[in-house]
């Protein structure tokens, strides 16, 4: 999956934004984003949109990993995000975890930590499983 998953990020937004998978596996994945210029926000600090695209990558990439893709395809539902603390430079790292697997819809927690490993976001992914067409 990680060399496929390597093709599809090229001309992304995980791309754009440096984002890296670096661990899958059932019901949880890591991924990574520095904090530069790509992803702060006009006051010199991480843009919480920037770890919204992180956070809901994680889960995608997780969602993907439990489906069978030849008949399924994941899709984004819903997120939410609680910004903790500011972030300036550095690496900052999304932990995703599986809270629910359904059928139709499965639930993420993911929280995103700075390089001392403090929580600096919170965020909870609602993903739709839906058949491809």
């Amino acid at each position: 999956m990680n060399g496929k998953m390597n093709e599809w990020i090229k001309n992304t937004l995980l791309e754009a934004l440096n984002i890296e998978i670096i661990h899958i596996s059932e019901g949880k994945v890591i991924a990574t984003m520095p904090v530069n210029e790509k992803t702060r926000q006009p006051f010199g600090i991480l843009h919480g949109g920037a770890s919204v695209a992180l956070a809901e990558t994680a889960a995608s990439v997780g969602a993907y990993a439990l489906i069978d893709p030849q008949k399924e395809i994941a899709v984004g539902l819903e997120i939410n995000a609680n910004h903790l603390r500011p972030v300036y430079e550095g690496i900052v790292t999304a932990t995703a975890t599986i809270v629910h697997r359904g059928k139709t819809t499965m639930v993420w927690n993911i929280e995103i930590v700075n390089e001392k490993n403090e929580l600096i976001c919170i965020s909870r992914c609602t993903m739709a499983i839906r058949e491809k067409v």
